[in-house]
């Protein structure tokens, strides 16, 4: 299965009145795995950013002026993402603007079935709970240092890594209830086949027989060894 994590930045709250995208991130995973494929976009939005985007951001239009337009870098964008599915957060906000750029450029729109909403997901498993991007990064203690501003490529990795947290069960324990670590991820088994074979109506031969002394012999400490000596 092919998911990406995606991120945007924008000139502002709302492509309703005029606001654009600035920047893109994507992180590919491939069957819960983080590949190291990565698609990185600056966007000349054609406007200047709001106060509070240039703040949270660190972009300036003086910046992107010269990086080419949404309707231009939409094919490389398209081209990354695919058929995947996406993994954003708070997706309505990125899907909005991203369907606003590509209905301009008159490309092929985002179908938000094909969308998980982490933030969505975070309220669901953790009810009460903050559900930030640094509020979950704290929660699975995924460094977000580097997130000294809002960068779509740094955020859609970091969400990358807690998505991964949030959907991939771990093995604690094993069946004795003894702790072997956080190692292991849980695939859900939805058809299992079973033989089932006749016990055999005769009894071994003496070839068998010896061939099964023959093959203990070679066994070191055998556990049931172990018991006898116990006993």
């Amino acid at each position: 299965m092919r998911e990406i994590s995606l991120d945007t930045e924008t000139t502002g709250l709302s492509f309703a009145t005029g606001d654009r995208i600035v920047e893109i991130g994507c992180v590919e995973i491939i069957d819960k795995q983080i590949t190291g494929q990565e698609l990185h976009l600056y966007v000349n939005p054609e406007r200047e950013l709001s106060k509070q985007a240039a703040e949270i951001s660190g972009l300036t239009y003086d910046f992107l002026k010269d990086y080419k337009k949404f309707e231009e870098i939409s094919d490389e964008f398209l081209d990354f993402i695919a058929d995947s599915r996406l993994v954003i957060h708070n997706a309505p906000f990125d899907v909005g603007f991203l369907n606003f750029e590509l209905q301009r450029s008159g490309k092929k729109l985002i179908d938000s079935k094909n969308v998980i909403d982490t933030l969505a997901m975070a309220k669901e498993k953790f009810p009460g709970s903050p559900a930030t991007l640094d509020a979950l990064c704290r929660r699975f203690s995924v460094d977000a240092s580097s997130r000294t501003k809002h960068g779509a490529l740094i955020d859609a990795d970091l969400l990358a890594k807690v998505y991964l947290h949030m959907s991939v069960e771990k093995l604690q324990k094993n069946l004795f209830g003894e702790t072997f670590g956080d190692v292991a991820s849980v695939t859900e088994v939805t058809d299992v086949q079973v033989m089932v074979l006749e016990p055999r109506s005769f009894s071994p031969s003496n070839d068998e027989l010896n061939a099964h002394l023959d093959f203990l012999k070679k066994l070191k400490n055998p556990i049931w060894s172990k018991y006898a000596n116990n006993e």
